[in-house]
């Protein structure tokens, strides 16, 4: 089981692949497991409580269950967790990798607690990330992060910025391809920071860019300080196959509270550089994530802050509320905000976000456009296009196909479409 985010993902397929042995029998059906693996979040509190409530439903449904809790949570609560029943692993982001062989060891008599050092260096992956339940493939060329957000426990949960060895990028993409994905999702914690022997991150979007049989190269979550210009002209390239989405995280609309955050920007130059890349890069879509009730964030700094993201050029916002992390800075400000206020306010920016991604959407309608088919929902084939819009249609097809289609009306959360 994964919680959190696509990096997670990513590096919950190549756990599995690491229990396909004879040694075990991998299945979906939690309720008659021997093992369940949790690889777990704690970006926000709300990941930490979906945890232990997850837990506790296994616990219960199914007596004789041993769970294994690894990853962030893991390595930020450590022994604290082996207080949840059935809790027999709790295994850090340094050796969750190492699983399999942890669990098949029938030496161990004890609940174990392991959660190492987590040390900077570059490192590879040893299985291909083979994700049999998406369409679309998580390669991760990056982790960690030293920027230090004052609100983040991220530097704690999965330790300093490293990188990826860069031919062992290329390894796996090409792997992935033969496997039958036409499109990868490069994922990290922080992968604008990418660096390896020389090699940044454009030289890995160039370096699969030539491989052949790679149709699309998405870009999920990538810190504003971090993007090459240059990346920009790639995705105005009609023949390049970086997808035009960009992802960027702006947490606060204001700047006071942006210093307050230790983000690496001001507002100016924030919307400086989304304004640029609206006009550079034809069609593209540009998301952001925006915490709100941030300590400090009076009525009147929320105030600005929605009204200049209800006036800039992005196109959805995910909105968290703020909640105090172990080991982040912000726990010790003053300031804090009322839960009541935190949900106002997030409630008046989720209304913002929806209203700007309707105008994305219907911006796109009665155009043809591409769509990599994933899976079937509502009696309808849906998958995404480039600029990430979600379509549903109908028709002939299968799972993995590209079908060009014409947008007709807004249906749920994207778009219902006529194939061409």
């Amino acid at each position: 089981m994964t919680q959190g985010c696509r990096l997670n993902q990513s590096e919950t397929a190549v756990i599995e692949r690491q229990f396909n042995t004879d040694e075990f029998i991998i299945t979906d059906d939690a309720d008659t497991a021997d093992v369940v693996v949790v690889n777990t979040c704690t970006v926000t509190e709300n990941g930490d409580a979906d945890t232990r409530k997850l837990v506790r439903q296994l616990a219960t449904k199914n007596k004789a269950v041993k769970v294994a809790l690894i990853g962030c949570q893991a390595q930020i609560l450590k022994e604290a967790l082996l207080d949840l029943p059935n809790v027999t692993w709790v295994v850090g982001n340094a050796e969750k990798f190492n699983l399999a062989a942890i669990v098949g060891d029938a030496s161990a008599t004890e609940p174990q607690v392991i959660v190492p050092k987590i040390e900077r260096d570059s490192f590879t992956v040893n299985e291909v990330a083979i994700d049999r339940k998406h369409t679309r493939a998580n390669l991760k060329i990056q982790d960690g992060c030293d920027f230090f957000c004052a609100f983040c426990v991220i530097p704690f949960a999965r330790g300093p910025a490293r990188s990826r060895q860069f031919n062992d990028i290329l390894d796996e993409a090409q792997l992935l391809v033969a496997a039958g994905y036409q499109e990868v999702v490069i994922t990290g914690v922080n992968i604008g920071t990418y660096f390896d022997s020389g090699k940044t991150f454009l030289d890995v979007i160039d370096a699969l860019d030539g491989i052949e049989g790679l149709k699309r190269i998405r870009i999920s979550s990538i810190e504003p300080t971090t993007i090459p210009d240059d990346l920009l002209d790639r995705m105005a390239d009609p023949h390049s196959k970086v997808c035009r989405h960009l992802h960027i995280p702006l947490q606060a609309g204001t700047d006071p509270i942006l210093k307050a955050m230790n983000r690496k920007y001001t507002l100016a130059e924030f919307d400086a550089f989304i304004t640029k890349a609206r006009h550079h890069v034809p069609g593209i879509c540009i998301g952001t994530d925006v915490i709100v009730g941030f300590p400090g964030e009076t009525n009147d700094l929320f105030e600005a802050a929605e009204a200049y993201i209800r006036d800039a050029e992005i196109d959805y916002v995910h909105v968290f509320s703020y909640s105090e992390r172990r080991f982040a800075r912000s726990k010790r400000m003053e300031g804090q905000v009322s839960a009541a206020d935190k949900a106002k306010r997030s409630a008046a920016l989720r209304s913002v976000s929806s209203r700007k991604k309707r105008l994305f959407l219907n911006s796109l309608s009665h155009h043809p456009i591409e769509v990599l088919s994933e899976t079937q929902k509502y009696g309808y084939w849906t998958g995404l296009t480039d600029n990430y819009a979600r379509i549903y249609f109908e028709g002939p097809s299968a799972k993995n196909q590209f079908h060009f289609v014409i947008p007709q009306e807004i249906y749920r959360d994207g778009l219902l479409s006529s194939m061409m």
